[in-house]
C-alpha cells in the first residue's frame, strides 16, 4: 500500500479514536486541568463544558471591573466583554489557555479570572477613547469633549499614584505634581523649586524610571493600569 494511504488511514483511525474518547467521556466529572486538555485538544464538547464551568467566573470578574462605571456603558457592554475573553482564549491557537502553568501554583481558574479582568480593562482603555454619545441610539449629533468615563478613570489613576507616591520624598512630590500634575516645562519647575534646568532632567529621569518599576508591580486591576 503507498505511504500516503497509510497516513490517510492512520489519520483516520485517529480522528475516530478521539470522537469516540470524547463522546464516552463524562466532561463534567473532569478536574479543570483534565478539562483543559480536551479543550486543547479542540473537542467541542469540552469547549462547551469549559464556557459552562468558567461563565459565572468570567462575569464576576468582568463585573468587578465594571461595576463603578455603570452610568456611562451600556446594559451590553458586559456581554460583549465577556464575548471578547472568549475570543481571547481561542485565538492565535488558544495561545492564552496554552500559557497557563500549573506548576506556577494557581489554578486554573485564577487565570482564566486575570486574563477576564485584563480583557475588561482593555475594553474600558478602548471606550474612553470613544465619544460616549457615539453608543447612544438617538443621541444628537455633534462635536463631544471629555467623556465621563475618561474623567472618573483619570481621577481613580491619581488616587492610586498618590498612594504610589507615599514613600516619594516630599520634594519628589512635588516635583511630580508640577511636572505630571500641572504639566510644567523644565524652566518653570527649575525656577518654582530653585533648582538647575540639568537637576530638573535628571530628577523626571529617576522619579520616571522609578514609577515606571512600580507600575510594573501593580495589580493588573488597579486603575494605574489602565494608562501603562
Amino acid at each position: 500500500m503507498a505511504p500516503s494511504l497509510l497516513n490517510n488511514s492512520a489519520m483516520t483511525k485517529t480522528i475516530a479514536s478521539c470522537q469516540v474518547r470524547t463522546a464516552t467521556i463524562d466532561l463534567r466529572a473532569l478536574t479543570d486541568l483534565d478539562l483543559l486538555g480536551e479543550v486543547l485538544a479542540r473537542s467541542n464538547d469540552a469547549w462547551n463544558e469549559f464556557v459552562r464551568r468558567f461563565r459565572g467566573l468570567i462575569y464576576r470578574c468582568v463585573s468587578k471591573v465594571i461595576c463603578k462605571y455603570e452610568s456611562v456603558l451600556a446594559s451590553e457592554d458586559i456581554n460583549e466583554i465577556f464575548a471578547e475573553v472568549l475570543f481571547n482564549l481561542m485565538r492565535d491557537d488558544m495561545r492564552k489557555l496554552r500559557a497557563y502553568d500549573p506548576n506556577r501554583g494557581s489554578k486554573l481558574g485564577s487565570w482564566i479570572g486575570l486574563l477576564s479582568i485584563n480583557t475588561a480593562y482593555d475594553y474600558l482603555r478602548v471606550t474612553t477613547r470613544r465619544p460616549i454619545l457615539d453608543r447612544i441610539d438617538g443621541a444628537p449629533e455633534g462635536e463631544t469633549t471629555r467623556d465621563p468615563l475618561d474623567d472618573v478613570l483619570e481621577k481613580e489613576r491619581w488616587v492610586y499614584l498618590e498612594g504610589m507616591l507615599k514613600d516619594f520624598s516630599e520634594r519628589d512630590r512635588d516635583f511630580v505634581a508640577l511636572y505630571y500634575g500641572s504639566g510644567m516645562e523644565p524652566e518653570q519647575i527649575a525656577e518654582k523649586m530653585q533648582i538647575s534646568i540639568k537637576t530638573v532632567y535628571s530628577k523626571k529621569n529617576k522619579i520616571r524610571n522609578r514609577l515606571v518599576s512600580l507600575v510594573k508591580h501593580a495589580p493588573p486591576d488597579s486603575p494605574i493600569a489602565l494608562a501603562a
